[in-house]
């Protein structure tokens, strides 16, 4: 999968105000409403609480990649925001957050999800990746980091 066909400079917001993890998914929401890749917001909202519920998405290193499964998606989308203060999320590590991946699917489409899950991963294992992404000052700076 490339990120890139997923993630547009419409995807993707520097500067996120949210300080509570709701605070947080809305904004994320917000960016795919307006970006329209999502035409039910409360049921996307719902898929992503839903998963939330079941365990936290804050992973380690300052990032959360809330995601969940809607029958309202057709084709997996996918937004990132980034915040200038930590935010709690309840990650594996105890650490706030700061880089927030989120992702929707379709409930019958399971293989483009892991797969996007699985390369967001990867890519933020590297320390310096994090560190330019919370530096990046545009979002299309973003997209060339994610490029690399």
């Amino acid at each position: 999968m490339n990120l890139k066909t997923v993630l547009t400079k419409d995807t993707i917001t520097l500067h996120l105000k949210g300080k509570t993890k709701e605070e947080i998914i809305n904004e994320l929401l917000d960016i795919l409403a307006a970006a329209e890749k999502i035409q039910d917001r409360a049921a996307a909202f719902n898929a992503i609480m839903d998963r939330e519920t079941k365990m936290s998405t804050g992973m380690k290193h300052g990032i959360a990649i809330p995601h969940g499964k809607s029958t309202t998606i057709r084709d997996l989308v996918a937004c990132i925001g980034i915040s200038d203060n930590p935010v709690d999320f309840d990650s594996l590590d105890h650490e706030p957050c700061r880089i927030f991946i989120m992702t929707l699917s379709p409930v019958e489409k399971t293989g483009p999800h892991l797969q996007f899950l699985a390369e967001i991963s990867l890519l933020f294992k590297s320390s310096e990746k994090r560190q330019e992404i919370l530096h990046a000052s545009t979002p299309e700076a973003v997209l060339q980091i994610l490029a690399e």
